[in-house]
């Protein structure tokens, strides 16, 4: 039952032979992921957050925010993950909450004036969900730990 349910939470395993590194390790891992070329934040968890560890998107122009809280299991060698997004509903109204391992893509177009004279859209931004969780799970999986997707509780 264990590996159907990995699919619907995300959960990946270290390849097979991939000694587990300590805890500290892991951790610092994931926080030398932030840099200059990066559009999200590794920073450490809140108590209020009941995580170890947050990465955290935000773009205020489409009203997205994502934010995947991290709890290190050393015991068990996982990283336990919950991920979250709000999002604009269809008619902008109001946000929505998802949680879980949403594959998606946010773009922000523009209309120009090309060298015809003609109308053309331009794609401004985008960004995907994958941008954000593939660089933390290579980290995790590198480590030797698992990347274990929860859907209510860290």
């Amino acid at each position: 039952m264990g590996r159907l349910t990995d699919r619907w939470t995300g959960t990946r395993y270290p390849r097979h032979g991939v000694g587990a590194r300590p805890a500290p390790e892991v951790r610092a891992a994931l926080l030398a992921l932030n840099g200059p070329g990066v559009r999200f934040v590794v920073r450490e968890g809140t108590p209020k957050e009941g995580a170890d560890l947050v990465a955290e998107f935000e773009y205020p122009a489409l009203d997205v925010t994502l934010k995947t809280r991290m709890r290190l299991d050393p015991a068990a060698h996982e990283v336990r993950v919950l991920e979250e997004q709000w999002e604009p509903t269809a008619d902008s109204a109001r946000r929505q909450y998802g949680r879980g391992p949403a594959n998606k893509v946010f773009r922000q177009w523009e209309n120009t004036k090309g060298s015809d004279g003609r109308r053309h859209k331009t794609e401004t931004f985008r960004f995907s969900t994958q941008d954000m969780r593939n660089p933390l799970q290579r980290a995790v999986l590198g480590a030797g730990w698992t990347w274990r997707g929860v859907l209510f509780k860290l």
